[in-house]
């Protein structure tokens, strides 16, 4: 039992070394981001942008350095990301996947049958 309950507790431990945010410094770098996602990043201002809150920490990163580099186009988010460290996107993206969102998935089960 206490055998279990250490790998448990150093797998969990382990999650949070990988995340490498830091959710605190995000709440303060993506302060602008809430100007048209929503204060609580679940209601933005326009139904064409996404609710992030919730969100899997490494999409957001990915999506953050992707409009970053170039690789995915739209011109204001590529403005905002532009002078965003790699740390700075670590950052943000940790505390906006920590958030409680609005997200809905589809179970597996229920999308592979309608297929």
């Amino acid at each position: 039992m206490k055998t279990r309950l250490l790998v448990a507790l150093l797998a969990l431990a382990s999650s949070f070394a990988q995340a490498g945010g830091d959710a605190r410094a995000g709440a303060e770098k993506s302060a602008v981001c809430a100007a048209c996602h929503g204060a609580d990043f679940n209601t933005p201002v326009s139904a064409d942008i996404p609710l992030l809150a919730g969100q899997y920490p490494d999409y957001l990163a990915r999506a953050l350095a992707d409009y970053k580099s170039g690789a995915r186009k739209n011109p204001i988010m590529s403005g905002q990301t532009e002078p965003l460290s790699a740390k700075d996107i670590e950052d943000i993206s940790v505390y906006i996947g920590g958030l409680p969102g609005k997200l809905k998935s589809i179970p597996l089960q229920r999308f592979l049958s309608s297929n």
